[in-house]
């Protein structure tokens, strides 16, 4: 079920507000206590304070491709099928985000942020592909009809 990789839509590209609700702490860890869709309030979790976390949506090559982003943990499905997971991080100042996909695909194996936005996002892909731009989907949801993994041997 794709609510396995679904995530919060709550970080904003900013530092931490004075608005947190007591207890937020500045250190990076793999779990959070974001909430769903909100669009404000506390700075992201994990090591996404720069507003990468989120799911974001495209249409390439007549493809709607959803990138969706929980801290550290990646993920990309394809209306054609493909659903590649992985992870982001951050090297010598550049977000980066490496994946393995399920068919082989080699497409968005290795990507770098080339910049995000409130509500734009765009990663270049090594290889073949180049840029992509996606824009951040509303709300927690990602539209019906993509593939998830697992589902069915």
């Amino acid at each position: 079920m794709a609510s396995a990789v679904l995530l919060s839509g709550c970080s904003d590209s900013g530092g931490s507000d004075d608005g947190a609700d007591g207890g937020g702490s500045p250190t990076a860890g793999p779990s959070s206590t974001a909430t769903a869709g909100t669009g404000g309030g506390t700075a992201g979790p994990s090591a996404s304070g720069d507003g990468l976390e989120g799911s974001w949506l495209a249409t390439t090559g007549g493809k709607a491709v959803v990138l969706v982003v929980t801290g550290t943990d990646a993920g990309v499905f394809t209306t054609g099928g493909t659903v590649c997971s992985g992870t982001t991080a951050t090297a010598s100042g550049a977000r980066t985000i490496r994946l393995k996909c399920n068919d082989g695909s080699m497409d968005r194996t290795s990507g770098t942020v080339a910049a995000v936005g409130k509500s734009s996002l765009k990663v270049t892909w090594k290889g073949g592909l180049g840029t992509e731009t996606f824009t951040r989907a509303e709300g927690a949801e990602l539209p019906p009809g993509l593939p998830t993994p697992s589902l069915g041997s």
